[in-house]
Formats: C-alpha cells, structure tokens, sequence
C-alpha cells in the first residue's frame, strides 16, 4: 500500500546513513563522523553513548519526522526520537539528523530503524548488533578443524 505522503508531495529518502556524530560546517555543510552499517561489540549488552541517524529527502513541502530504533522482533522500541519538522522547497532536498544518546541494545541480533514521516511508517533499515566474541569463536574452531 502507497504511503500518502509520498505521493502527494513526491516526498523521497534519498539515503539515510548511521554516524557516531554530525557536524554542522561553514556552508551548511554536514560533516559525518564514524559512519557505520552494523555494531560489533565484545560485550553485550552494549549501551552507545552517542549516535545520529541522518535522512536525506527529495520533494517539497512541510513534514513531520520521527525515527524509532525496534528490537529484532519489533515488539519493543529500544528508543524514539522527538518528532521533528522539515520542510523542502519545490526543487529543494532537506537533511533530518536524530540524535541518540546513551542507548542501549541488550541482545544481538538485526535491529529496525523505521522513519515515520507525518505518522506514517515510510522507511526502515536493518542495523545488525553482533558480539564479536561469538564470531572470533567461530572463525577459531574453523582453523582448528
């Protein structure tokens, strides 16, 4: 089923990109710190103490954002993010940044970052949570046989 939203104003996410940190330069340039696609820690559970989640929009018009982080099941948000207005002028692209502080993800496994726009679910992305000492511990007893 077509999202409301998308049509009626050609709203698009060109990209969404996950950072430990986002700077806002000379020129209203963005700077992406840390730029990553999954976790991989040595001790679960596993709490961040910063990280963004950065939208890149095509279209026009005025919309209400909101991103939320689900557990692998998506029964539960592990976190939510404020709703927040973005407005893109005809011809015109709009960056998004959420902020996440201190988030904790208890267990590994593939998380979903979903992107709500006017309270619509209109996008969401894996982001994989993996203890590295469960892999160092496959890759070993590979070498041993």
């Amino acid at each position: 089923m077509e999202n409301p939203a998308r049509d009626e104003n050609k709203l698009q996410l060109l990209y969404t990109l996950f950072c430990d940190d986002v700077r806002l330069e000379v020129g209203n340039k963005l700077s992406f710190m840390g730029v990553f696609q999954n976790i991989m820690v040595q001790q679960l559970p596993v709490s961040l103490i910063k990280f963004a989640v950065v939208n890149h929009w095509s279209g026009e018009g005025v919309h209400l954002s909101e991103v939320r982080i689900l557990t692998p099941d998506r029964r539960q948000p592990v976190v939510v993010s404020q709703p927040t207005r973005f407005e893109i002028t005809a011809g015109g692209f709009a960056d998004n940044v959420s902020f996440f502080v201190n988030v904790t993800f208890p267990t590994a496994g593939q998380y979903w970052v979903q992107t709500l726009v006017d309270s619509n679910l209109f996008d969401e992305q894996p982001l994989t949570v993996s203890d590295g000492r469960e892999s160092a511990t496959e890759e070993s007893s590979e070498s041993v046989n």
